[in-house]
């Protein structure tokens, strides 16, 4: 006879699966073993992938869910496993990734007594998922209502990670003993297809006659920062070109690279705020899709406008999205879809151009921080840390996603990765911004298949998570990774604590770590080579066509790094300031 557990498994994966669920990530254990058995028999239709860290297991989820746009479950054991994917949960709410955790538990008698491998585990990621259901254990004397309840509460938990805004869902799952016979588990078994239509919003006559009102014939800014599932740019130009607006673009909003009209794509941002007095017009109007920018100077610069109406568009709304306004600037949220949004405002517009010259004026000061940043990168005969983001945009091929490792990894590719047309996706966990797990989401990715994935990361960060490279190698997974390795925290070089305890920043800040970082690599059959200042992007290109785990670190030295940097800026501002001059 079967287990109690067995038909109460079935249903809620059968139920997962007619939802949209295609891949299961698991992390080894006992107290999972119902779930395992089921997800891994040989008629299972899941496709499933192991990894032996919880918390790079997490992230391997999260970089697999945002590369196919679908929901992705990941599964642990008791106790402390549940406990390493806190920081996936984290990130997947912050980056709107739909992601639903299953923690096997102990039963409700075992909780509270001192039993092994037992902790807490009830609402045990609070507010960083978007639901969590403490599921009852199996019983036999309850076995059809409860096959039902597993089947309703795994269609809600899908139907809500994949809400806008997407996000994460926690069930966590108890198990009494016995856990499993020898073949006692019934096979996964559909009787359909899943047939998914999403939701097409209409945006309400009187916010489109609004935002017209607003909008039209004033200098305003679209501005495009990070989104996970990418902006819709095509919508975005269009309604740009018809306002005559430029469009300032994170290099994670979609916007920098693709066949999409760039001409009003605006790349050095970062760059034209650092010459704020040349700005002799200011915006009267801001349209913001997505999150925050990257840019420091940007956001700051922004901020300090006074006069300027900020518009923030959220798919969700208020409630369900939150308000991702970090400097409390925003005037009024506009819940829509902005596809949607930028198709009904540009069908409304009608004598809608900004003021002559406003656009003009951001696209040539643009122009000119542009070639002067190449420029001056180009003069340097030594390794240059933005050099490597240079190469990787010329090597990366159409159809190829670029994982940028937060802290100062993405900061140079908002600088650096100027657009192109190439179809180039570039991603990163900067919902939470942490230095944790970037790795393994790449690795995530890369099991998504499909073009080239490449990795741009610093060295803590790299050593943080390197069991995240365990995949790699079990599964055949292609993952160039270009490793810039300053001996630390460079990032901390450019921040007020390089001057104000010179004595301790080395130590406690810099934190040179002096790990020879290839046996790492070899570690998980991998290849490694060292970058030289000569063609790096000759031996990128090399790496991103073979299969397989490559790694190319790049070594630098931090105070150089800095006066590099310095040296690329201040030619960048020199050029804009010559150029909005010109256009005074």
């Amino acid at each position: 006879m079967p287990i109690p557990a067995d038909r109460y498994v079935h249903a809620l994966l059968q139920s997962l699966r007619h939802a949209g669920v295609r891949h299961i990530v698991i992390a080894p254990g006992s107290r999972n073993t119902p779930i395992t058995v089921a997800v891994t028999a040989p008629t299972s239709p899941f496709q499933t992938w192991l990894h032996l860290d919880e918390r790079s297991a997490g992230y391997f989820a999260l970089g697999l869910a945002r590369q196919i746009g679908e929901p992705v479950a990941v599964l642990c054991t008791s106790g402390t496993a549940a406990a390493n994917f806190l920081p996936a949960a984290v990130e997947a709410r912050l980056s709107r990734i739909p992601l639903i955790f299953l923690t096997a538990d102990r039963p409700p008698e075992a909780r509270d007594i001192g039993a092994a491998q037992t902790v807490d585990q009830v609402g045990l990621f609070g507010s960083h998922v978007k639901w969590a259901v403490d599921m009852p254990p199996a019983d036999e004397s309850a076995a059809r209502e409860l096959e039902r309840y597993a089947r309703v509460t795994a269609a809600r938990a899908a139907a809500i990670a994949l809400e806008a805004p997407r996000g994460p869902v926690h069930l966590n799952v108890p198990f009494r003993e016995p856990l499993v016979e020898a073949g006692a588990m019934p096979p996964v078994i559909l009787d359909g297809p899943l047939v998914a239509h999403p939701a097409q919003a209409a945006v309400a006559a009187d916010v489109v006659a609004h935002l017209v009102e607003v909008c039209a014939g004033k200098r305003g800014l679209i501005v495009c920062g990070p989104e996970s599932a990418g902006l819709p740019a095509a919508a975005i130009v269009a309604l740009a070109s018809a306002l005559d607006w430029p469009v300032v673009a994170d290099p994670l909003s979609g916007l920098r690279a693709g066949p999409h009209d760039r001409t009003n794509v605006i790349d050095c941002a970062d760059v034209i705020v650092r010459a704020p007095e040349a700005l002799r017009a200011l915006p009267e109007v801001v349209l913001r899709f997505g999150a925050a920018p990257t840019s420091k100077p940007f956001n700051q610069w922004l901020a300090g406008q006074q006069g300027v109406r900020r518009i923030l568009v959220e798919e969700g709304g208020i409630a369900t999205a939150g308000w991702r306004d970090p400097d409390l600037q925003g005037d009024e949220v506009v819940p829509a879809a902005p596809e949607a949004l930028c198709q009904a405002l540009t069908a409304a517009l009608t004598s809608a151009a900004a003021p002559s010259g406003w656009s003009a004026l951001w696209r040539a000061a643009n122009a000119a921080a542009r070639e002067a940043m190449r420029e001056a990168i180009a003069a340097f005969d030594d390794t240059f840390e933005g050099q490597a983001v240079v190469d990787l945009r010329a090597a990366l091929p159409s159809g190829s996603t670029l994982v940028a490792g937060n802290s100062m990894p993405v900061r140079d590719i908002d600088s650096f990765f100027f657009n192109t047309e190439s179809d180039i996706r570039i991603v990163g966990t900067r919902g939470a911004s942490g230095i944790d797990g970037v790795t393994s989401t790449a690795v995530g990715a890369a099991a998504a298949g499909g073009g080239p994935i490449a990795l741009l990361i610093g060295d803590l960060s790299f050593l943080h998570d390197v069991n995240g490279l365990w995949p790699t190698h079990r599964y055949d997974l292609n993952l160039t990774i270009v490793l810039v390795n300053n001996q630390g925290g460079g990032i901390f070089s450019f921040l007020p604590q390089r001057q104000a305890v010179p004595d301790r920043f080395d130590a406690w800040w810099g934190t040179p770590h002096g790990v020879d970082l290839r046996h790492a690599v070899a570690l998980h059959h991998g290849r490694h080579a060292v970058l030289d200042a000569g063609d790096q992007q000759a031996a990128i290109a090399a790496a991103l066509a073979r299969p397989g785990l490559d790694v190319l670190e790049l070594r630098t030295e931090r105070d150089r790094n800095v006066a590099q940097h310095g040296i690329v800026w201040a030619r960048a501002i020199e050029a804009v300031r010559g150029a909005l001059a010109a256009h005074a």
